[in-house]
């Protein structure tokens, strides 16, 4: 069992919220962490961008990530929304059994 952390922005709150119930609700996600009050600025089209965005923090494994990545791309607002999956090497073995029954 490989736990992955998803890492994600939305363009507001409710949004965040939406795609964290679903992925939830669909046992992609066992967890979904919302943190408000960011700021982004990035290149977008040419033009230097300068938002307010929310993270959103996935705990999913492996095996559900391609589904995970699909589901967000297909409700998210966003053209190319930020999807991106880091490994989790350790930690409290039972939360990460946990993640796992919750989403496999």
């Amino acid at each position: 069992m490989n736990v992955n952390f998803v890492y994600m922005t939305a363009g507001n709150r409710e949004e965040a919220r939406k795609i964290g119930r679903e992925l939830v609700i669909s046992k992609l996600a066992a967890c979904i962490n919302i943190l408000e009050g960011i700021n982004s600025i990035f290149m977008w089209d040419g033009k230097i961008q300068d938002d307010s965005e929310v993270v959103m923090i996935a705990k999913t494994t492996e095996n559900r990530l391609p589904e995970l990545v699909e589901k967000v791309k297909a409700i998210h607002s966003y053209d190319c929304p930020c999807i991106v999956a880091l490994p989790v090497s350790g930690g409290n073995r039972a939360f990460l059994d946990w993640i796992a029954e919750e989403v496999d």
